[in-house]
């Protein structure tokens, strides 16, 4: 949707998410439908954006907060973390959904700044407006493609810590090419990870949690945080989200994977 143009609601005051090829917001007053455009190769990706409403909250808080504390993932430029947190450890979060267990996590532990990247217009706005709520300053939202960031956006060895929980699992078989963690992605994010730094990695689809074990025990560049090796118990400060919970009421099993950067 045009800048210029009226701006249309639902019945229940919700606004349509913007379109590819389409704008919802003025240039540099909320996130692009697409950051990168053309300058990039056409790759197979990891995510679907989804098509989803933008109520008149989560559009009024991208409005007000995206040029402070958003960034469309361009790739035209290195980011400073230093300067975007302040000077706090950095941790990325690849996917947060809604924001709210990302929220939680960043009320719980303001000493560590959180870069959070997703594609999904209402998240975006919704996690805004959480961190507008509680006060968060080490929340940073970021749209667009996380190989990008990695690749383009961020200096070596920038990153205290990874987090991907509940990745799409693409569970046909002809789709799995398109799973995040494989190992081009763990050589990739392995670079940008300081020694020692986490990745954490949760999943409620087992033959995805299989993999994610198989491919991270065999690459050089990580090691399993579970001395015996396997599945690690979920971490305290990783919250239950609603997602998760339901998970679990219908008898799935979630599966954390912890490890280090070699």
């Amino acid at each position: 949707m045009s800048g210029a143009a009226p701006r249309s609601t639902t019945a229940s005051g919700a606004v349509p998410a913007s379109r590819r090829g389409s704008r919802m917001f003025p240039d540099g007053t909320g996130p692009s439908p697409d950051p990168a455009g053309s300058h990039f190769e056409r790759r197979i990706r990891s995510f679907q954006p989804r098509r989803s409403r933008v109520t008149t909250g989560q559009a009024d808080a991208l409005r007000r907060l995206w040029p402070l504390w958003g960034l469309d993932i361009d790739g035209r430029r290195v980011l400073d973390l230093d300067e975007m947190f302040g000077g706090l450890p950095v941790v990325l979060e690849i996917g947060f959904g809604m924001g709210e267990a990302t929220a939680r996590m960043a009320a719980a532990d303001p000493s560590t700044g959180i870069l959070a990247v997703d594609v999904h217009t209402p998240g975006q706005g919704n996690l805004l407006g959480l961190a507008e709520r509680d006060g968060l300053t080490n929340v940073r939202v970021a749209n667009g493609d996380a190989i990008i960031l990695l690749r383009e956006m961020l200096p070596p060895a920038a990153l205290a810590g990874v987090r991907v929980y509940f990745p799409d699992p693409w569970p046909k078989k002809r789709h799995h090419k398109r799973r995040l963690i494989q190992p081009e992605f763990l050589s990739l994010v392995a670079t940008r990870m300081k020694p020692g730094a986490v990745l954490h990695c949760a999943t409620d689809w087992e033959p995805y949690a299989e993999q994610m074990l198989e491919v991270l025990t065999a690459h050089p560049g990580f090691v399993n945080t579970v001395p015996d090796g396997g599945y690690a118990p979920r971490p305290d400060f990783r919250p239950l989200t609603r997602f998760e919970g339901q998970g679990l009421e219908k008898g799935h099993v979630v599966h954390d994977l912890l490890f280090a950067r070699a």
